[in-house]
């Protein structure tokens, strides 16, 4: 039996957030950050966000700010769609 790697992410109140399952931080600023996780791409945005905890060898993360929204989407469409989307949007 094939185990899945773990995901999990929590979040508290809106301000903290602590995640398992993340391969590789793609890009990070104070408004967004973009991860790639073991259950694909995941962009969190919000305000003030700060990544305060990253280990890779485990996979965890840790990060504060005031979390808005999170988005998943498919590895395949990494680098295409968010291109593609910021040339009409700019």
């Amino acid at each position: 039996m094939e185990e899945k790697p773990r995901h999990s992410v929590a979040v508290y109140g809106r301000k903290q957030l602590v995640m398992e399952g993340v391969k590789q931080v793609e890009s990070f600023d104070e408004s967004e950050i973009v991860l790639e996780t073991n259950m694909g791409m995941l962009v969190l945005k919000g305000e003030g966000l700060n990544i305060t905890q990253l280990s890779k060898d485990t996979g965890s993360l840790a990060a504060e700010g005031n979390f808005n929204s999170f988005q998943y989407t498919e590895n395949k469409a990494k680098g295409v769609s968010k291109g593609i989307l910021k040339r009409i949007f700019k």
